[in-house]
């Protein structure tokens, strides 16, 4: 595809979001409580996850070699691809729990826009806004206690990380999506795969080997917060850190859009 035709393409895809969005936030509107509910239960798991840490750190001065504030810092961190990804791409949990099982997922198909990207844009999570606002309020207030050795390219490093990461979590979601294309419904899979991800808020080193290979070659949760997050701390290993999470979430991309366009072809109605 020529440069043109992907500025093009992207342009598109932007303006359907802004349309897309736009009704979404006029549903929410109808059912206010609903969106409460959804940001006050948010708000207790960060409590919860937040109120572990600290009985731990009240115990010791260190893990592994990280004191309380870095790993505040990366469970921060944690929160950007994580909170982009719910922000963007959660219509896809419709998909899996029950749209093919109900036969609604034909809708996509009748629409002259790639099914996809109708399914990410549809949907425009407004309750992840508060996962990002307290990514950001904990990455300050821990900055605020860490003699972080900063440097002007440190920041493009963690946009681009931080976008590559939420392309590992899209990723994932669509691969553990598409496979109710063949069975209906996958959204029990998709929960299993996707509540990995709390292993990305802590450094690998506190695992088994086994869960460290894991959540780094296998399912790379690792390279969504830990290992961006390690290297903004301490400027360690550059290029696994920043490259390995540009690779990780290029590969993973390319083989959920490949499983997603081989369910698509395989695809029936399951309507009553």
């Amino acid at each position: 595809m020529k440069l043109k035709e992907i500025l093009k393409e992207t342009r598109r895809a932007f303006r359907l979001f802004r349309i897309f969005a736009a009704q979404h936030l006029k549903k929410l509107m109808e059912y206010k409580i609903d969106f409460v509910t959804g940001a006050f239960a948010f708000l207790i798991e960060q409590v919860v996850n937040l109120a572990f840490l600290a009985v731990i750190f009240g115990g010791v001065e260190s893990l592994k070699g990280w004191d309380y504030y870095e790993i505040l810092f990366i469970y921060g961190f944690s929160l950007f691809p994580k909170g982009l990804d719910h922000l963007f791409c959660d219509n896809l949990w419709n998909v899996s729990y029950w749209m093919m099982r109900k036969g609604e997922f034909d809708k996509y198909l009748t629409r002259p826009i790639n099914p996809l990207l109708t399914v990410t844009v549809e949907v425009f999570q407004v309750d992840a806004l508060g996962e990002l606002i307290v990514g950001v309020a904990l990455m300050i207030y821990s900055l605020r206690h860490i003699d972080l050795p900063f440097v002007w390219y440190d920041i493009p490093v963690a946009l681009v990380t931080i976008l590559f990461g939420m392309l590992i979590y899209t990723s994932i979601k669509i691969i553990f999506t598409s496979i109710a294309f063949w069975t209906k419904r996958s959204g029990h899979l998709l929960e299993m795969a996707y509540s990995m991800n709390s292993f990305s808020k802590y450094p690998t080193g506190i695992y088994s080997r086994t869960v460290r290979n894991f959540v780094t070659y296998v399912v790379p949760y690792a390279f969504t917060a830990y290992f961006p997050a390690s290297y903004l701390l301490r400027h360690t290993n550059p290029f696994f850190s920043i490259f390995g999470t540009v690779i990780a979430g290029c590969v993973l991309m390319t083989i959920s859009l490949l499983i997603w366009h081989k369910g698509l072809s395989v695809y029936e109605s399951a309507g009553s």
